[in-house]
């Protein structure tokens, strides 16, 4: 009676297929992911201090007032005293807190700076996914300063 080979699949066969399987899936959700990287987020947080730190500058400097306007759609901030619009990543997520008068719409708000250095402070928070940056302004001495986020 001749022997009847086995039928159907070891289980070192089943896992390997399983191993590829999960690779290729990794690999299609990260480069497929609609956020932002890393390197981007924290080079837009250091965008964003650096023209607080700025607007803060020519404040002190000019000793008049100078802000950073913020414009949370169209994903831009702009200083105050002929500054360019500077653009941040589209896929940003971002959230403004800062002084009531200073908000000028829903979509648009700023963070002032005065000629004594100090500021009526506020926050400005990145993110992209479970990622935050915080890039604070303290109202007292305007220092700025850049947090991670929980």
């Amino acid at each position: 009676m001749p022997r009847v080979p086995p039928r159907g699949f070891t289980l070192l066969e089943m896992l390997l297929v399983l191993v590829i399987a999960a690779a290729g899936y990794a690999l299609v959700v990260r480069f497929t992911s609609g956020g932002v990287s890393g390197a981007e987020l924290k080079s837009a947080a250091r965008a964003v201090a650096a023209g607080l730190r700025d607007a803060r500058g020519t404040a002190i400097a000019t000793q008049e007032t100078a802000a950073l306007t913020l414009d949370l759609e169209a994903r831009r901030f702009e200083v105050s005293g002929g500054g360019r619009a500077r653009a941040l990543p589209p896929r940003l997520e971002l959230k403004l807190y800062t002084a009531q008068a200073e908000i000028k719409d829903e979509r648009r708000g700023s963070i002032r700076f005065y000629p004594d250095g100090s500021s009526t402070g506020g926050r400005v928070t990145l993110g992209s996914g479970e990622r935050k940056l915080l890039v604070d302004v303290d109202w007292l001495t305007g220092r700025v300063t850049i947090k991670e986020g929980a």
